[in-house]
């Protein structure tokens, strides 16, 4: 199984190895790129709407159709067809055709009426996904996504999202915010989102993570912003969405305590961030976003852990929004990101 659709907690429609059902989709870079195999986009009033409307997408309630399936010609225009016929203007479609013979397809357009959109759906489901053997959901860009966040003593990720979110630029709903320590209590308060402060002793972590995946409630993501704690196969099942976690790129060379310094003592010249799904295996889940910066000899330690926080917020940022914006597709192991 190549995709997972998230509903909410436990209705997963499908799943993947390994991955606790991250709700993801994907965006296809050139559209044009199987327009002899998928049928014409230049010709098709449906697909030329995606380049010249693209400023729309922002402005107004948009649908989104995620979907991947085998790679044959006309898919593309199968899917197209369809939305013309229903008179829905496309505003903006991604794909993409792996290796081993996969499209991944990220179509965003004008939304039907509210009181006609499930039959529509229905009828895509039927006409072309069945078909067509494709892996698909809808999603609409008015409903926003519940989002939660656990740190420790960290904050750098943190107040990075906190700040993406009071701006409006992360597109979702922080719900709540949960830390093994009570240093961000003042910081979480003021603001007027509730914050919970559950200590994690030791030999007491199933309790704790009990208590957590009650307080953090129904979310459709949780977000790890320097979370010091490993999550357990039992509280991702309980959780019943996606996680995504943030960890510098040292790995696997640097495992563990102190990595900032004993790369300096190695003289690494170059450092970065992961961001990734979380799994049952520690920090092997499907990547979302990476970034590196260069350093030098001249950079001490605390120079690495200035810039690669720095590099943390932002990779994290940028895959959360991905998420979000239903911009993410699993492959496997691997992820399409659009």
């Amino acid at each position: 199984m190549y995709v997972c659709f998230w509903r909410k907690r436990g209705t997963v429609a499908r799943s993947a190895p390994r991955l606790r059902d991250p709700g993801h989709m994907a965006r296809v870079a050139g559209a044009d790129r199987h327009s002899s195999r998928h049928g014409p986009a230049s010709g098709n009033p449906s697909m030329q709407a995606i380049v010249q409307h693209n400023w729309r997408i922002a402005e107004q309630p948009t649908s989104r159709l995620l979907l991947a399936c085998p790679d044959r010609p006309g898919l593309i225009a199968a899917v197209s067809g369809f939305l013309a016929e229903a008179g829905l203007n496309i505003v903006d479609a991604d794909q993409h055709s792996s290796g081993e013979g996969r499209l991944f397809m990220r179509m965003v357009f004008d939304p039907a009426p509210d009181g006609e959109r499930e039959a529509l759906y229905r009828r895509f489901e039927e006409e072309v996904a069945g078909p067509l053997e494709m892996d698909h959901r809808f999603a609409e860009s008015s409903e926003r996504k519940r989002l939660a966040i656990m740190v420790s003593r960290e904050d750098h990720c943190l107040s990075d999202l906190l700040w993406r979110w009071r701006s409006g630029e992360l597109g979702a709903e922080v719900t709540s915010v949960v830390s093994n320590h009570p240093d961000h209590a003042d910081q979480v308060t003021s603001l007027g989102l509730p914050f919970h402060h559950v200590p994690v002793e030791a030999g007491a972590k199933p309790e704790a993570e009990r208590q957590i995946v009650e307080l953090l409630g129904e979310v459709d993501l949780l977000v790890l912003a320097r979370y010091m704690q490993v999550l357990s196969a039992d509280f991702l099942g309980e959780l019943g969405a996606p996680a995504i976690n943030i960890h510098h790129s040292f790995l696997p060379a640097f495992v563990g305590a102190d990595p900032y310094r004993r790369a300096h003592e190695r003289g690494v010249k170059l450092i970065g961030a992961t961001a990734h799904y979380v799994t049952e295996e520690l920090d092997a889940g499907p990547i979302i976003d990476q970034d590196v910066t260069r350093v030098s000899h001249r950079d001490e330690v605390e120079d690495l852990m200035r810039i690669g926080r720095d590099i943390e917020r932002l990779v994290l940022a940028r895959a959360v929004k991905a998420h979000i914006d239903d911009r993410v597709l699993l492959d496997g192991d691997r992820t399409i990101v659009f």
